[in-house]
């Protein structure tokens, strides 16, 4: 299975419209841009009020499932996605919700509910993102030697790190840097001294 390989650009609009390449890894995408990168997923272009209209206006950047208008996206163009959010914006952070208060009223102790908060659709670009040149680099830059680099990799944050960087280190995928190896030995197996080449089960 091909990698996905991710737009570079500056923002999220010019990675949909005009990269300035594509690239499946940080440290590719550093030497075509000739800059450090770090991976971001920023929502772009208008709300929808539905998915049909999403899929209309994106038709062929996602999979469209609906029979009359199938399509599939080949594995390495798989950087947009559509999302659903909220129409409302959400409550600020620390501002605490207000806690409702018995009726008693018809039979009923507590209030109806709130109704299903309305939803928009959104499409989702991930890309590589230039940072300026005084930005601490939150990735490697080219030529780095880590296994498992690409957009899973989770690096230590930087010291000073503003809340829209911090945001987009939140954001990255968690993915290992490199597959569990099995055990090769059980919880309750011994290898004898005498013939260490055999497991024996130790009770």
């Amino acid at each position: 299975m091909s990698a996905v390989r991710y737009p570079i650009a500056p923002n999220a609009e010019t990675a949909l419209s005009a990269p300035l390449g594509r690239a499946a890894r940080a440290s590719e995408a550093g030497l075509i841009a000739g800059a450090a990168v770090v991976f971001a997923t920023e929502a772009v272009g208008p709300a929808f009020a539905s998915r049909e209209a999403a899929l209309d206006a994106y038709a062929g950047r996602i999979d469209d499932e609906r029979p009359d208008a199938s399509a599939s996206i080949q594995p390495d163009d798989r950087y947009c996605e559509l999302r659903e959010l909220a129409a409302t914006p959400p409550r600020r952070p620390g501002a605490a919700a207000k806690p409702m208060r018995p009726v008693y009223r018809g039979g009923r102790r507590w209030p109806a509910p709130l109704p299903t908060p309305q939803t928009i659709w959104r499409l989702s670009v991930s890309y590589w993102r230039l940072q300026p040149a005084n930005a601490e680099p939150l990735v490697a830059p080219p030529g780095a030697d880590l296994a498992g680099e690409g957009p899973g990799v989770r690096r230590p944050a930087a010291a000073g790190m503003d809340a829209k960087a911090l945001s987009a280190r939140l954001s990255e995928p968690l993915r290992p840097v490199k597959p569990q190896q099995p055990l090769d030995i059980g919880l309750f197996e011994v290898r004898p001294p005498e013939a260490p080449h055999i497991l024996m089960p130790d009770e």
